[in-house]
C-alpha cells in the first residue's frame, strides 16, 4: 500500500483527535489532497518523516512501518472514541507479530474484555502406527486463557478436550493442562512458576514434546539474538523416572504412576545470522535404580532412561538460499551418566520453509535422519508417528531396542489462513536389540483461532 493511503485511512481512524495542524513536511503542500490528514497525524505524533525534512508518500509503506503507526496510536487510545478503538483492536490482532517485534505488549487490548485474552487451536488427525498398534483418528480443541494481572504480570492456563473419534469411551472430557504465573522484568527476562511446556530436541522437539507436562520454576532471558533458560522442578508423568511397571505383554508402560523424577535443566541459544546455535543441559535427581514388578521381571537391564541420569545435547541450523528459506540443521545428545548399550544420538535435516499461518499457499518440507540410542529418549516424543515407542515394545525373543534409526519427512502447508495441514512419514527403520518397527505415517488437520 502506498504509504501517503495508509495515512489517509489512519487519519480517518483518529478523526477528531486534532483540530489543526501546521504542515511538517517539504514535500506535502497545501495543494495535495492528504495534505490535513498528513498534518495532523504529524502533530499527534503519529507519523515522523525522514532527516530531510520529506515524508515521501508516494514510497510503499511496510508492515514494520504500520505497525509502528499502530502502536503510537494504542499509546492515545484514552483519546478514541469507541468505533475508533475497535478498529485500532482489530488492526493491532493483525500487526500482533511486528508490534512484538518492536516490544509493544498488547495488554491494552486485553483490558478491553475484562483484562482476559483467548486464543485457541484445533486439530483432527489420522495415524496410521507401527509396531503392530491399531491405527487412530482422534481430534483435539485448546482454549488458551490469559490474564493480564499489571501491566508486568500475566496468568496463563490451557483448557484441553481430546476427542477419540473411533471409541468415545477414550474421549477425555474438558480438562486445564496448562496452568502458570508469569512475571515480567522489563521486556527481555520473564520468570514463569507452575505448569509449562519444557520441549527438549531439535526435530519436532523429539526427545521431549509434551507442552504440559513440567511443575516448576523458570527464569529465562531473550533479547531476540540471545535466550537463556535454566529451571527446576518435576515431570508431571513418569518420564525419566524408574517408576515403571512391565504390563503383561511385557512392554513398559511409559504412563506408569509413581514417583515424579526432580529435575535441573538449563539451555541457551544464540543466532550470529548466519547460523543458530543452541545447547541444552537436564539433570534428574537421584533416583532409584531399578523396579521389580509382581512377576519380579527387572526394568533395570529394560530401561530407555534412568532417574538420576544428565544428558548435554548441542544443535546447530545453518540457514542458506534466497531469503534463508533453506535450512540444514543438526542435533548431537550425549548421557554422561549412563551404563545403557547406547547413551548417544544424533540427527541431520534438510528443510525448506515458506509456511505462514497467514498466507495460504506457503509451505515447508524437511526431510531427516535419525540415530537414537535408548539411553536419550525419556518418553515423550514430539513427533506424531509412533517409532520411538521401539524402546518400549518387546520383540518376539522378549528383547527392547536399544538403538533405533530411521529417515523421518514433516511437511506443513497453509490452506488458508490460520488453517494448515500437517503430515509426517517414518520409513527405514533399524531397530538393534528389537524389531524393526514398520513406516508409520500421520496426517492431520490443524486450526489456528
Amino acid at each position: 500500500m502506498k504509504k501517503i493511503l495508509a495515512i489517509a485511512a489512519v487519519a480517518a481512524l483518529t478523526a477528531g483527535v486534532s483540530a489543526y495542524a501546521a504542515n511538517p513536511f517539504s514535500d506535502v503542500t497545501p495543494d495535495d489532497w492528504a495534505y490535513q490528514a498528513v498534518s495532523d497525524l504529524s502533530d499527534q505524533g503519529v507519523v515522523e518523516g525522514y532527516p530531510d525534512g520529506t515524508f515521501k508518500g508516494e514510497r510503499n509503506m511496510t508492515r514494520y512501518e504500520l505497525a509502528q503507526i499502530i502502536a503510537r496510536l494504542m499509546a492515545k487510545e484514552d483519546q478514541l472514541n469507541a468505533e475508533q478503538r475497535a478498529t485500532l483492536d482489530k488492526l493491532a490482532g493483525e500487526y500482533a507479530d511486528e508490534l512484538a517485534n518492536l516490544g509493544v505488549r498488547v495488554g491494552n487490548l486485553e483490558k478491553k474484555v475484562g483484562n482476559i485474552y483467548w486464543s485457541g487451536d484445533a486439530r483432527m488427525r489420522y495415524q496410521d502406527k507401527s509396531l503392530d498398534k491399531p491405527d487412530s483418528w482422534d481430534g483435539r480443541m485448546r482454549i488458551n486463557i490469559k490474564g493480564q494481572v499489571n501491566d508486568s504480570t500475566t496468568i496463563n492456563g490451557r483448557l484441553t478436550y481430546n476427542m477419540n473419534y473411533k471409541d468415545s469411551t477414550k474421549d477425555s472430557g474438558v480438562y486445564m493442562d496448562v496452568l502458570n504465573a508469569k512475571h515480567y522484568f522489563g521486556k527481555d527476562v520473564a520468570l514463569t512458576l507452575g505448569r509449562y511446556a519444557n520441549n527438549f530436541g531439535n526435530e519436532a522437539n523429539w526427545r521431549f514434546g509434551d507442552s504440559h507436562d513440567f511443575d516448576g520454576a523458570e527464569l529465562a532471558h531473550n533479547n531476540g539474538k540471545l535466550n537463556v533458560a535454566a529451571g527446576f522442578g518435576q515431570f508431571d508423568t513418569a518420564y525419566g523416572t524408574d517408576n515403571r511397571t512391565v504390563k503383561a505383554n511385557g512392554d513398559l508402560d511409559k504412563g506408569a504412576e509413581g514417583d515424579d523424577a526432580d529435575a535441573f535443566y538449563a539451555r541457551a541459544g544464540y543466532d550470529f545470522n548466519v547460523a543458530k546455535l543452541g545447547v541444552d543441559y537436564i539433570k534428574f535427581q537421584e533416583g532409584k535404580k531399578y523396579n521389580i514388578n509382581t512377576t519380579g521381571t527387572t526394568l533395570k537391564d529394560h530401561r530407555s532412561f534412568r532417574g538420576d541420569d544428565e544428558l548435554l545435547g548441542v544443535d546447530l541450523a545453518i540457514p542458506f538460499g534466497g531469503h534463508q528459506n533453506w535450512n540444514v540443521q543438526g542435533e548431537y545428545v550425549k548421557n554422561t551418566t549412563t551404563d545403557l548399550d547406547k547413551d548417544d544420538a544424533w540427527n541431520a535435516g534438510l528443510q525448506y520453509s515458506t509456511f505462514n499461518w497467514k498466507k495460504p499457499g506457503t509451505f515447508g518440507l524437511g526431510v531427516w535422519y535419525n540415530d537414537i540410542g535408548n539411553a536419550t529418549y525419556f518418553g515423550g516424543t514430539g513427533l506424531q508417528t509412533n517409532l520411538l515407542d521401539a524402546f518400549f515394545v518387546k520383540d518376539g525373543n522378549g528383547n527392547f531396542a536399544n538403538n533405533l534409526k530411521f529417515w523421518n519427512v514433516i511437511g506443513d502447508v497453509a490452506l488458508m489462513k490460520n488453517v494448515a495441514l500437517h503430515a509426517e512419514y517414518a520409513f527405514g527403520a533399524d531397530a538393534d536389540g528389537g524389531d524393526d518397527p514398520d513406516d508409520a505415517w500421520t496426517v492431520s488437520l490443524n486450526y489456528k483461532f
